[in-house]
């Protein structure tokens, strides 16, 4: 069955497509190999996931624009489940991969059939972007050994980084200056050239695509400086090596139990940060084009690529900024684009890949360091520290925890102060005590407005759902507001904001409406919505209340007026 967007193809697109494909091809080259090894996988993986993987996210996929492959989020958490069990690269290691590829592939598929994209929605904005700045700097640690030529090795990043520091005397000075070169290059063409460029008269759009071609450029003649100078042989410049000619064999397999032991709970939170990345970045991009995303196909598409990975190339494969951007930028319309880039790749793995093996590692480090720097969120820091502290300190708590306990537990810190944050809002609601703006129906804050009062009653809006967590500062917010006022005989709740009254909230409202009535208080209700009556009709507080449930605040606000003015003779407010 054809997929919608290839049964009513617009041959206008075609020419936009095919250059768009043949583009990004070109340009993720550098970087299909820089993810693989920093995954500990051999290179080629990194080429063979921009084959199959992509065609099958096209096929299935929901968006026009996402470009699927190998990314540094995916990279960085194979290599970080995988090298404490494994030698990277070895075969067990690459067997490794492929099963977590599978098992991630299998449950992000698993959500997107039983129509669960609304997974998605359940990490807050900050906890994602402390993942991945989190991540963002295990990445650079990764990489500093091949920036230095530095031997390093260790079960964590963190015993990766002491035994560099302890091996620092060894650094390899034409290494390092590679490096710097790199680094500066790259620096200075992300965050300033397209300024620059559009200060001398050229377009932005111009300007972007050489931001993204700069890379292989870079990479181009950090090769010829290899190549030309013998800095591999004569200084001992590490570079990539001989890389698998041809096409790789696809290879299916079922992995063992001990494997999937190992592999299920790494697998889960892949799958998880998976769905959340792809499916907000590809929201992102269809808005961008006015589109409507399927969540649900978005995970079905993500988890079809993840398997067959799993089968050919053995690398967990995901959504990727860097890859959707040149995408975009490239001018792509539709998936064919990805479809194009697939097939350019694969005549470029059968055209041979020797070409490849004298590529520096330290510039390919030096390529994912700067889109690593890249993706630390500073500026979702700031807006969080300005706009919600609880927020900033979830961003916070999970890169923090991605950097000390590692990338699952890392996560699931951010998943706990997410939960921790949301119980402390829900224990300690907005209470406000509220009066009638004069000549209207309006009701507000006393504290905020000048508003009309009646004498001896209390009107107070509760901001929050009632349940077991926050009704002792709900009684401690009545008894102040009780003790301010001695001549309080009505005492109104205003429950809009109150979606729920849990089993606990029903019977201490039972027993304060109990308390109420031996001082002499009548307890009364307005504006309770009709999930929220039903219930508490079938309560014992509905047929104890002493007072009455009004329809709007201002039906009740008026009725006690009216009872006032009966009282006094005269209207006092």
């Amino acid at each position: 069955m054809l997929p919608a967007w290839l049964a009513n193809y617009r041959r206008e697109n075609l020419s936009s497509d095919l250059m768009a494909g043949v583009i990004v091809t070109i340009l993720v080259i550098p970087q299909s190999l820089a993810y693989a090894l920093l995954a500990g996988l051999p290179p080629q993986a990194g080429l063979y996931a921009s084959i199959i993987p992509v065609i099958v996210y096209a096929w299935f996929g929901s968006s026009s624009l996402q470009a699927v492959g190998p990314v540094a989020i995916t990279a960085i958490m194979t290599f970080s489940v995988l090298s404490p069990l494994a030698v990277p690269g070895s075969a067990h290691y690459v067997e490794m991969a492929a099963g977590l590829a599978l098992c991630s592939g299998l449950m992000t598929l698993t959500f997107g059939v039983m129509r669960l994209g609304f997974l998605s929605q359940l990490l807050s904005r900050p906890v994602v972007s402390g993942f991945i700045s989190g991540s963002a700097v295990l990445i650079i640690i990764s990489q500093l050994k091949l920036l230095l030529g530095v031997p390093a090795s260790g079960a964590n990043s963190w015993q990766s980084l002491q035994s560099l520091f302890a091996n620092l005397a060894q650094t390899n000075p034409a290494t390092l200056a590679l490096s710097v070169v790199a680094v500066v290059w790259l620096l200075l063409s992300r965050y300033g050239l397209v300024r620059v460029a559009v200060r001398r008269g050229f377009e932005t759009k111009t300007a972007e695509v050489w931001v993204r071609v700069m890379p292989l450029v870079v990479l181009a003649c950090a090769s010829i400086a290899v190549i030309g100078l013998d800095l591999d042989g004569q200084h001992h410049v590490d570079v990539v090596g001989a890389v698998h000619e041809g096409l790789g064999a696809i290879n299916f397999f079922v992995p063992g139990l001990d494997a999937l032991r190992v592999l299920l709970a790494p697998a889960l939170i892949m799958a998880f940060i998976g769905t959340v990345q792809n499916i907000t970045m590809g929201q992102a991009l269809a808005a961008k084009r006015r589109e409507r995303l399927d969540p649900n196909r978005e995970l079905v598409g993500l988890g079809a690529a993840n398997v067959v990975s799993a089968f050919y190339s053995g690398m967990p494969v995901g959504g990727g900024l860097s890859r959707s951007a040149i995408n975009l930028s490239a001018g792509a319309q539709t998936p064919l684009a990805s479809m194009v880039s697939a097939i350019s790749m694969l005549l470029i793995v059968l055209a041979g890949t020797h070409w490849l093996a004298r590529l520096p590692l330290a510039v390919l480090a030096a390529s994912i360091v700067v889109a690593a720097i890249s993706m630390i969120d500073v500026k979702a820091l700031r807006q969080a520290w300005s706009y919600d502290r609880a927020d900033a300190f979830a961003l916070l708590g999970t890169a923090a925890g991605v950097l000390l306990l590692g990338l699952e537990l890392g996560i699931a810190a951010g998943i706990l102060l997410s939960l921790v944050t949301l119980l402390v809002r829900a224990s300690t609601p907005h209470i406000a005590v509220i009066g009638r703006i004069a000549g209207t129906e309006h009701f507000r804050n006393v504290e905020r407005h000048g508003v009309e009062t009646i004498p001896g009653a209390l009107f107070l809006r509760i901001d929050e759902s009632l349940f077991f967590g926050n009704l002792n500062a709900i009684e401690v917010r009545l008894g102040v507001e009780l003790m301010k006022d001695t001549r309080i005989h009505d005492l109104v709740l205003i429950m809009s904001a109150v979606n729920r009254v849990d089993t606990t909230a029903m019977e201490i409202l039972t027993d304060l409406n109990r308390d109420l009535i031996e001082r002499g208080i009548r307890m009364h209700l307005a504006e309770v919505k009709g999930p929220v009556q039903d219930r508490l009709m079938k309560s014992p507080l509905w047929k104890a209340l002493t007072g009455q449930v009004h329809l709007s605040v201002n039906s009740a606000f008026e009725a006690l007026a009216a009872e006032k003015m009966v009282e006094t003779g005269l209207y006092v407010i």
